[in-house]
């Protein structure tokens, strides 16, 4: 057996603590220092949250030698997350990044041709490909050949408060990657174009267009419909949405919560027991650092599921079809 992988954690904000407990929860990794630009916040939650205490500095460059550290989780906020990751790679050390791995496409391309440059790796933690029931949904949509449909519904009514309800298309921007990315993972290619429609009900108490509704085309004629609205109260749906895949022999259904199904008595469709969201993003990573097995969310391909955001973004506001060409400077 390996020894645990040593890193470092920058950011030690809300997400940031749920990050330190799924490291203290993974034998296979060992936290050696903790980074934030608010010193004494991090020395708190240090305190608060780790059992053992770490070293604990205001830039990552005041640790990454004296701490021996391997790799890099970065749980920083979007607009910083470049930064943080090119001085990791620039420093030799791989890197787990928090989705999505850059506010803007020109900027993820510019970091995914700096890790490619400097030849380690920079995966994007899309923990929801990390869920059991959703690996069984892909693994049964794959023996059904091939794929013509594949609907999401995506309904809440969160009241966040703060900067979400202030963003201009903020079910789009905060949250519609995830559906996205795993559209991405089901269909196993990248989309080629894209028609959405963005709105916000009288009754929203977002600023922005809380709501949206989008036609993905994908190379080999299949097509992704997302459905989706933070200001929908009553019936809502799981957080992990409502999926329905339609393929050659058969669809396949999971509402979220439960295992998926066909409807066909005689298919049994078995759910692993793997860690899971970003217990099982850290996982992956683990592996590929130590063995060199590719990521499922390298930031090469990573950059795509942005792509479909900012088109989706782009269509609503222009109101027209757009290609995923013109928003990756292909067009």
């Amino acid at each position: 057996m390996s020894d645990p992988l040593r890193v470092i954690q920058v950011g030690a904000g809300a997400m940031g603590r749920g990050w330190l407990h799924t490291i203290a929860d993974n034998p296979d990794v060992e936290l050696v220092g903790l980074v934030d630009i608010d010193l004494e916040h991090a020395q708190r939650v240090s305190e608060d949250e780790l059992a053992a205490l770490v070293p604990v500095a205001a830039s990552l460059s005041e640790l990454t030698e004296v701490t021996g550290a391997e790799a890099v989780i970065n749980v920083t906020v979007p607009a910083a997350h470049n930064a943080v990751n090119e001085e990791a790679l620039r420093a030799g050390l791989p890197v787990l990044c928090e989705k999505p791995i850059a506010p803007t496409v020109a900027e993820a391309q510019y970091i995914a041709a700096v890790a490619e440059e400097s030849g380690q790796l920079l995966m994007i933690s899309q923990s929801r490909r990390y869920l059991n029931q959703f690996t069984a949904l892909c693994e049964t949509a794959a023996k059904l050949g091939p794929i013509s449909v594949v609907s999401c519904e995506f309904a809440k009514a969160p009241h966040f408060g703060g900067f979400r309800e202030e963003m201009a298309f903020p079910l789009l921007l905060d949250m519609a990657i995830h559906q996205f990315d795993s559209a991405r993972a089901l269909l196993g290619e990248d989309p080629v174009g894209v028609y959405c429609e963005s709105y916000n009900p009288g009754w929203s108490w977002f600023a922005g267009d809380a709501a949206a509704t989008a036609i993905f085309e994908f190379p080999g004629g299949a097509r992704f419909v997302f459905n989706g609205s933070w200001v929908n109260p009553g019936l809502e749906t799981p957080w992990h949405s409502r999926w329905r895949v339609g393929a050659e022999r058969g669809t396949v259904l999971w509402d979220g919560e439960n295992v998926p199904e066909t409807g066909d008595p005689r298919q049994s469709i078995a759910v692993g027991n793997a860690p899971e969201e970003i217990a099982g993003s850290l996982a992956e990573f683990v592996r590929c650092v130590r063995t060199g097995e590719a990521s499922s969310t390298p930031a090469s391909s990573n950059v795509q599921s942005l792509a479909m955001v900012e088109a989706a973004v782009r269509s609503g506001t222009a109101k027209r079809r757009v290609t995923l060409a013109e928003v990756l400077g292909d067009g």
